[in-house]
């Protein structure tokens, strides 16, 4: 793993059987800051690889998301992945919110073209109109600064010590069952391949329901000349409007039971546990089928997604049995 945080768990940290991840999304007003604060907290706690923070649409809460992204970096021991989109922005505005992040000691990043804000029924694009169009800004990006670091040497003035900087690691999305614009069958494998091509060395896919749609997925992505890895990206479904609320923005097939389920129980908590159920089953068919990881969407709670892997099994020791699928590290290397 390359990533520049310690190898092993903190002391009284849970150790994974897989690696895991999570997605949180910056306030939108400061009063939720403590309690983001401490569900990052916990969500640190399980050593996950890195904690994804969202951005806003046309950079509507990109300050916010920095102070996230700063804030995993400096008081926990996890990796923090910088959002960034395609929507509303320039080539210029793009290269100086990556600069930032640079500077702020953020070195990896999920490239993403994204979605028109409300409203708009269109891509509401700037002059960046792919994601594949961001890998390679990310890249030039950072090989426009110095190749080295230099660190003073304590005890000696005016020494310091020269080391290579960092390559950064650029994640970007996948669609197991389809981008809701894509217009051909193979539209999401040619698009994977273009991003891989511009330099992004992880793939993290939208929600699905079904451990076959990952598997399948992954197999025509292999077969097509797909090399990275691969993270099947995990949404536990807690109550119906989230459910119907995911369906429209993913294009998603109306999962029948689940969806049943959902309306029948009375109670927010049966909701939730029928939620958790639901994700950790899927969890669980992912791990023994070889899935290099689980990436999961934490809507700024931590008790839900931490259920979901203790219910599948996945926060001990204990080697995962599987059949050969993907076992290539969730974290890439940073080497092209």
């Amino acid at each position: 793993m390359s990533f520049d945080v310690p190898p092993f768990a903190p002391t009284g940290a849970v150790s994974p059987r897989v690696p895991i991840s999570f997605e949180l999304y910056p306030p939108r007003t400061p009063a939720p800051v403590e309690a983001l604060h401490e569900t990052i907290q916990k969500l640190a706690s399980v050593s996950p690889r890195f904690i994804s923070v969202t951005y806003g649409a046309g950079g509507s809460v990109g300050g916010r998301s920095l102070d996230v992204l700063r804030y995993i970096r400096e008081q926990t021991a996890v990796e923090p992945l910088a959002h960034l989109t395609c929507v509303g922005s320039t080539y210029a505005g793009a290269s100086r919110l990556i600069r930032e992040f640079l500077d702020a000691g953020i070195l990896s990043f999920l490239a993403l073209r994204g979605d028109p804000p409300l409203g708009e029924s269109e891509p509401f694009l700037g002059d960046l109109e792919s994601s594949a169009q961001l890998v390679q800004l990310i890249d030039r990006a950072q090989a426009e600064r110095a190749p080295y670091q230099e660190r003073p040497i304590p005890g000696v003035p005016g020494a310091v010590q020269v080391t290579p900087r960092r390559k950064v690691n650029i994640a970007v999305a996948a669609y197991p069952n389809g981008h809701p614009r894509s217009t051909y069958r193979n539209q999401d494998i040619d698009a994977l391949l273009a991003k891989q091509a511009a330099g992004a060395t992880l793939a993290i896919t939208q929600l699905f329901f079904h451990p076959d749609d990952y598997f399948a997925f992954v197999e025509r992505a292999r077969r097509a000349g797909v090399t990275i890895p691969i993270l099947p990206g995990i949404m536990p479904i807690t109550s119906p409007a989230r459910l119907r609320r995911v369906l429209e923005l993913s294009g998603e097939e109306l999962p029948a039971e689940l969806s049943i389920a959902l309306e029948v129980e009375p109670t927010t908590e049966g909701r939730t546990e029928i939620g958790v159920a639901q994700a950790a089953a899927l969890v669980r068919e992912l791990v023994d089928g070889g899935a290099p990881g689980v990436h999961l969407y934490a809507f700024n709670q931590h008790r839900t997604v931490l259920d979901v892997l203790e219910e599948a099994g996945v926060l001990d020791a204990a080697p995962p049995a599987s059949r050969h699928v993907d076992r290539r590290p969730a974290v890439p290397t940073g080497r092209r």
